[in-house]
């Protein structure tokens, strides 16, 4: 049985590291949200063995994840009260051997690979980094159609993490060296890798990020649509962590699709908004799928309906493009920000963001991938 000193520190990692992904869990059940808090300490303990390339070697790192992959499966006896912790949970809730394999695969390919040639690339590692903790989430919930909410699961968990990356690419540059958009996507706006190392921003690289935004909006439908497979008590909990999400792409909208100057975030007053009104909308009708299309920002493709409640000023939604988003009003042309041929940004700071948390993971609650 898991103790409550380990269900304590998974706790406080989370609610350091995944901001938004602890408002969610925190309206979870208890049954599933002490589960969870010791799930999402797991995926950080591995993340942090990737994200320490400074201090650590490849080899190094290669050999502490092939350690931790043992003792999370119960393999191998470990000190560690978060990986103790999981691989309690792993055994009690019967979660796959091959998910949590998938997992710790996708963080081996990040010591290697920075760069994604092709989507299918990408969601080929996401399958192992989102989708496969969506899958274990589904687990801890004790699902009873599982199989049904499954595949919604690891497209609802690809959303998540495909947010983080939209929202994240200066982020992850100035901190990682790695771009995570679909290398294919960029030259087909006839963007280059020098251009996004070196922040530079234009009509170019705000069409890459649109047609990005648009996969990813694809995704929060898919997987959206399964959480009335899920237990009662989770599904609010599911549901808001998708709003809170996809929100992200209002912040981006606003800034024309401009990730490269800064890394946008959801402010704490916003996501205690989106809270209030998601609960007000599932207080009325408990149905997932209609409460996300009048809370979040994500567009559908039938959607004239000028009655809904899109929470904005502005008509426009956010799925109508970087240059007509949210908060700003349609800016012609790239407006005044895009330069001919792109505009160069200051250099990062030393440090990044400074102070910036670490990323989360993705999944159902949300590489549980970054705050």
């Amino acid at each position: 049985m898991v103790e409550q000193d380990q269900i304590r520190q998974s706790k406080s990692i989370q609610r350091r590291t995944g901001k938004t992904f602890h408002l969610a869990t925190r309206v979870l059940p208890e049954r599933v949200r002490h589960a969870t808090y010791v799930l999402y300490a797991f995926f950080r303990v591995a993340d942090e063995v990737v994200d320490a390339a400074e201090t650590a070697p490849p080899p190094e790192q290669r050999r502490r994840l092939e350690e931790l992959r043992r003792q999370a499966l119960g393999e191998e006896e470990t000190d560690d009260p978060v990986l103790d912790a999981f691989a309690e949970l792993r055994d009690a809730h019967d979660i796959p051997d091959a998910d949590v394999d998938a997992f710790v695969d996708a963080m081996r390919s990040d010591i290697d690979t920075d760069r994604y040639e092709t989507y299918d690339d990408l969601e080929a590692y996401m399958d192992g980094s989102a989708a496969a903790v969506g899958r274990m989430m589904t687990e801890i919930m004790e699902t009873p159609r599982a199989a049904e909410a499954m595949p919604h699961a690891t497209a609802l968990g690809v959303a998540f993490q495909l947010s983080n990356f939209l929202r994240d690419v200066r982020e992850d540059v100035v901190e990682r060296g790695r771009i995570y958009l679909p290398l294919e996507t960029l030259r087909k706006h006839d963007v280059t890798e020098e251009q996004v190392l070196n922040f530079e921003y234009d009509d170019r690289f705000r069409a890459a990020m649109e047609e990005e935004l648009r996969r990813a909006e694809t995704r929060y439908r898919e997987g959206v649509e399964g959480i009335r497979f899920l237990p009662e008590d989770c599904q609010f909990a599911v549901l808001l962590a998708a709003v809170l999400y996809a929100d992200h792409h209002r912040e981006i909208r606003k800034r024309d699709c401009d990730v490269l100057s800064t890394t946008p975030s959801l402010s704490t007053s916003r996501k205690l908004f989106l809270l209030a009104k998601t609960r007000l909308y599932w207080a009325i009708e408990r149905d997932p799928v209609a409460v996300f299309r009048r809370v979040s920002v994500v567009p559908y493709p039938d959607e004239n309906d000028t009655t809904r409640d899109t929470g904005r000023s502005n008509p426009s939604r956010g799925g109508a493009g970087c240059a007509g988003g949210a908060g700003g009003g349609a800016r012609g042309g790239g407006g005044p920000r895009a330069v001919a041929g792109g505009r160069r940004r200051p250099p990062p700071a030393a440090g990044g963001r400074g102070g910036a948390a670490p990323r989360a993971p993705g999944g159902w609650g949300g590489r549980p991938v970054r705050p």
